[in-house]
């Protein structure tokens, strides 16, 4: 069945968001969008557990996200989870509550499977190009890097190092100082170097970020005039200005800098932490932004659904091309 409107749920570590868009020629348009600032991942406990508390604001935030819903279709809805559910041991227990709350079934997704959805969902939302794009996501609990061509994405990877984990563990008061910005590099550098062999094997022409430390980290860079030559995007130089610059204000909230949302200064620098390891391990000099991240990709992955071409099959072709 084809539907007009379909949404997206999207059960993220930091924060949940809600998608409808209305099909039109093969293309999604937005209708409407919600956000709501859960910070899942700040309710792991140390045995990965998910908290009480935790639990009752994705609760609450998945009723709301349910009233929205109300009178679309089961097969017109798709709800993702990722990381934190991904490694929280009572994700199973709080599922059925969830579900309950939206309304709609809620699936967990694998890594991988996040980072292709989160691809289209790039892909989606630049203009078309031959060449291959690097598209590295940083979320609140895990960081997708996908290479691709088009729509399609040709090489997937998730680390465990997230904004909301990594401000949790490096900067659990809130400051900043050298030292911990430091060891939270380091620490990132650590788990990019796993994969960046791969990756520069394989190459790329064009950087770009997506979702919310990717915008927050642009907004800030091209507000204050930190990239040279008031370039757009994230540049190498703007983000070691960044750094030297939250050291110096001792905590992000001291930052009185123009760009960064209030909803996202607790996190940020986990994320510009992140970010700067990405930059140097991967030997990034600039990166551009993406609008659409995982919420449309997965609007498009049900559209190619709706017309019998599961992308997913797309993927696997690829890689059996790629290793025939």
């Amino acid at each position: 069945m084809i539907y007009e409107t379909v949404a997206a749920v999207d059960l993220g570590s930091n924060s949940f968001r809600l998608q409808v868009g209305r099909v039109v020629d093969n293309q999604i348009y937005t209708l409407d969008s919600m956000k709501e600032p859960v910070r899942l991942a700040s309710g792991l406990m140390p045995d990965k557990r998910l908290d009480v508390a935790a639990q009752a604001r994705a609760l609450d935030a998945l009723r709301r996200f349910g009233e929205r819903l109300g009178g679309l279709d089961r097969g017109a809805v798709r709800a993702v989870a990722t990381n934190t559910l991904r490694i929280a041991k009572n994700a199973f227990d709080f599922l059925p509550q969830a579900e309950e709350a939206l309304g709609f079934p809620i699936e967990i997704i694998a890594g991988r499977e996040e980072a292709r959805l989160i691809y289209i969902g790039a892909s989606h939302s630049l203009p078309s190009a031959a060449h291959k794009r690097l598209v590295i996501d940083i979320g609140g609990g895990s960081t997708e890097f996908i290479i691709g061509k088009r729509h399609e994405p040709q090489l997937m990877e998730s680390l465990y190092m997230g904004c909301v984990s990594y401000t949790l563990r490096f900067f659990p008061d809130r400051r900043i100082d050298r030292k911990r910005l430091r060891e939270a590099q380091v620490a990132a550098a650590k788990e990019i170097e796993l994969i960046a062999a791969d990756y520069q094997r394989v190459g790329w022409k064009e950087a770009v970020g997506s979702s919310g430390s990717a915008r927050a980290i642009a907004d800030v860079l091209e507000l204050n005039g930190l990239n040279p030559n008031n370039e757009s995007g994230i540049t190498r130089v703007g983000l070691e200005r960044l750094c030297t610059l939250l050291v110096k204000a001792g905590s992000a909230e001291a930052l009185d800098l123009p760009g960064v949302k209030g909803d996202r200064l607790p996190v940020f620098p986990g994320g510009v932490a992140i970010m700067s390891a990405i930059f140097e391990e991967l030997g990034i000099e600039r990166m551009t932004y993406a609008d659409g991240a995982l919420r449309l990709g997965v609007l498009y992955d049900l559209l190619g659904r709706f017309h019998h071409h599961d992308m997913r099959d797309s993927t696997v072709a690829q890689f059996r091309r790629r290793y025939q």
